[in-house]
């Protein structure tokens, strides 16, 4: 393989974690360009991902291990545009996933599904059949909640490479498929791995997206509260002051050591 193959987007320090500058068409030039002796590893990265690897030293390891981490939520994006990147956009995981269904129809991709229930994936087959034509969809697995063993990921694992895959979607929930990604890599050689969560229901149509003007906004947050308050309040309530405080105190720093420069 070139040397090109296995170069990835830079990546910049916030709040801790290494986040990929680049943007979509860059991230599908990696897709591209992608190395075929091994995994490479996607992660799509909100403010609740950055906090929880301030805490999980597990979960850290696996952003850090990741070729590509997307500023998923534009926080995350915006703190990269305060430290010296200021056209940085915000990668989200359904609009990584819908990019590369369409970027791949005439490259022959081939996706497969990890994750969620059936009845999730059902819906999800479906709304890509619709909405992206010619998609060559390898196939979907609903796995067991639990943690499988490593004889049973080998199974999984061959069952897969059988499909010939060039990307597995992985919606198994952060940080979850973060460490499955991590964990599993030596067993996809030349497969795009991505964890993209609660994107299976956004495109299956499962769960409702917050409208483009809250996400430009900066306001997902409010919007996905008011949709599932009891799961989720603990997460905003704590999660989002705690990064802001991180955030201004890192850009401060940043701007401070760039202005003695």
């Amino acid at each position: 393989m070139t040397e090109r193959a296995h170069a990835f987007p830079p990546k910049q320090d916030v709040v801790g974690t290494g986040i990929s500058l680049l943007t979509f068409d860059e991230l599908m030039a990696s897709f591209e360009a992608r190395p075929h002796d091994r995994a490479t590893i996607v992660t799509i990265t909100n403010v609740h991902a950055v906090m929880a690897a301030r805490r999980d030293p597990d979960l850290r390891q696996a952003l850090d291990g990741a070729d590509i981490t997307t500023p998923d939520g534009m926080p995350v994006a915006w703190a990269l545009r305060s430290m010296g990147n200021p056209d940085q956009e915000r990668v989200s995981g359904a609009k990584v996933t819908t990019t590369a269904l369409e970027t791949g129809l005439e490259r022959g991709w081939r996706h497969y599904f990890y994750g969620s229930t059936v009845e999730t994936l059902d819906k999800l087959r479906t709304a890509i059949g619709e909405q992206h034509e010619g998609v060559r969809i390898a196939g979907t697995q609903s796995p067991p909640f639990r943690e499988l063993d490593a004889a049973e990921e080998d199974a999984v694992a061959a069952g897969i490479m059988e499909t010939k895959p060039d990307f597995v979607w992985v919606g198994l929930g952060m940080p979850k498929q973060e460490k499955w990604m991590l964990r599993n890599k030596h067993r996809y050689p030349g497969v795009v791995l991505v964890g993209i969560g609660a994107a299976f229901d956004f495109i299956a149509g499962t769960k409702p997206e917050a409208p483009a003007w809250m996400q430009k906004a900066g306001l997902e947050w409010v919007f996905r509260l008011a949709s599932e308050p009891r799961r989720l309040w603990r997460r905003y309530i704590f999660n989002n002051p705690a990064y802001l405080v991180a955030w201004a105190k890192q850009a401060i720093g940043w701007k401070l050591r760039n202005r003695k420069a």
